[in-house]
């Protein structure tokens, strides 16, 4: 096992080294320039213009943004790798420091969204895959349909509307406490309640039609029993897959909701850095994100290692 887990995480690193490559790409070929954004309307009208173009070098100069990409990028990477994200443009501290003062904030309404996702998400998929062909069935892939379909801000506003402004049962904005994080964990964890629900219900339903869960049915076992024994662990492959994608999902997710409900968290930052053309931050949450989803993907295969052991000697 052991092997299984090294070998996964050697297979990583690439991935992790492609990702911070486009990640630096991109953000440097998006026109406009971050030095204007630092200097900001003050500047303007003070001075010549010569004298703020002197300025506006020198800040480049001090930044190392006149040094060749390639070489910026290298420096970049060696600074992460060591935990050094670099500073803030406009907030002149460092990223570091700014994501991990947000990052609680994300992480208790991403891991409540997925608490939610998989709690109701397979209970509702097994029942649906009990229950096939029955109203009850019906009514739960009405359900996670739902899930699937309703864009996340429209259905945040729908929320509001409904519990907030209307009923008056939970703030609509902030955090901080149980009452503020109810709404955006629900809308959040919607869309991955749907979707699990509706492969839980096709991944279970087709488990129980192979010959060994109709062999274990002529033995006499009890059908309680035929479910929790034989039939889910089987199902259970293809729903880590989908739950272990939700995890990196909720991340980037998170900025969407995060701005509907005027939270404190990574994605309030990320939309406030590209706003204000601030790239250290943005290439910061963007690299926050990305490793998030590599660290899924590598423990969906562990998962995959411990729930299919023919799947770890292979």
């Amino acid at each position: 096992m052991a092997k299984f887990i090294a070998q996964r995480f050697v297979e990583a690193i690439p991935v992790v080294l492609l990702a911070s490559l486009l990640v630096f790409a991109i953000l440097h070929l998006i026109p406009g320039d971050p030095v204007d954004a630092m200097m900001g309307a003050a500047a303007f009208g003070v001075g010549t213009p010569e004298q703020r173009i002197a300025l506006a070098e020198q800040i480049r100069d001090d930044l190392g943004l006149n040094d060749p990409l390639a070489i910026q990028y290298v420096r970049w990477l060696g600074n992460a790798v060591r935990g050094d994200l670099g500073q803030s443009y406009i907030q002149h501290q460092a990223v570091t420091k700014l994501i991990l003062d947000r990052l609680p904030s994300t992480l208790e309404l991403a891991g409540a969204a997925m608490l939610l996702s998989i709690v109701l998400g397979m209970s509702l998929g097994v029942i649906a895959a009990v229950k096939r062909s029955s109203p009850i069935d019906a009514a739960v892939m009405l359900f996670s349909l739902g899930g699937v379909s309703i864009p996340s801000f429209a259905f945040a506003i729908l929320m509001i509307l409904i519990f907030s402004v209307t009923l008056g049962l939970v703030p609509a904005t902030g955090s901080g406490s149980f009452d503020r994080l109810i709404l955006p964990a629900l809308v959040l964890g919607y869309e991955g309640t749907g979707l699990i629900a509706r492969l839980t219900r096709a991944s279970l339903l087709e488990v129980m039609g192979l010959e060994y869960i109709r062999t274990a049915r002529g033995k006499g076992l009890h059908p309680r029993t035929i479910l929790r024994r034989h039939a889910l662990r089987n199902a259970l492959v293809p729903i880590v897959t989908i739950v272990g994608l939700q995890v990196g999902r909720l991340l980037a997710g998170s900025v969407i909701v995060e701005t509907v409900f005027a939270r404190q968290g990574i994605g309030q930052l990320a939309i406030n850095a590209i706003l204000a053309k601030d790239y250290p931050v943005v290439q910061g949450v963007i690299l926050l994100t990305a490793v998030s989803y590599l660290v899924a993907n590598l423990l969906v295969d562990v998962s995959y290692g411990y729930l299919n052991p023919k799947i770890r000697s292979a």
